[in-house]
């Protein structure tokens, strides 16, 4: 038979000091869990704050109708950016094989958008030292703040 050692039996102070290191450690992870949620809504508010003040001093402008378009060194017309898809509309209605057409038309429509893209200017208002270090600070420091919290391990 095997002989079983009787474990010494803790005193009621020792036990009593366990629970309350078992409850502090408990309490301590409740409260690391709240305050995560705290920290992610407050870097979400200064990341979102940070963003809309960037946003507020760009402005956005378009010469589409205005002006000719250069690619490579050849200046082309507003109208003449319209010519491949008329064509492509054209083919899909003539031809028996409406690939071709729908080539035409899809490269009519992608010239359209890259010119419309390429037509717009976005440029930079005047701004003060002050609000651009604290509109790219709140964006920084929100964002840092949202990436501590997402990507933290438990």
């Amino acid at each position: 038979m095997a002989k079983f050692k009787k474990k010494p039996k803790k005193s009621r102070a020792d036990e009593l000091e366990e629970m309350m290191a078992e409850l502090d450690e408990r309490d301590r992870a409740r409260r690391h869990g709240k305050n995560d949620l705290l920290m992610f809504l407050i870097g979400l508010l200064m990341f979102g704050g940070g963003l809309f003040m960037i946003l507020q001093r760009v402005t956005v402008s378009t010469s589409w109708g205005h002006s000719f378009y250069h690619i490579g060194g050849w200046n082309v017309p507003n109208g003449m950016i319209m010519l491949p898809l008329l064509i492509g509309i054209v083919m899909l209605f003539v031809l028996d094989r409406k690939i071709f057409g729908w080539i035409v038309t899809g490269l009519g429509i992608l010239f359209i958008l890259l010119t419309v893209i390429m037509s717009v200017k976005i440029t930079w208002r005047t701004t003060s030292a002050y609000e651009f270090i604290m509109m790219f600070g709140l964006a920084a420091a929100g964002g840092g703040m949202l990436l501590k919290t997402l990507f933290t391990r438990r």
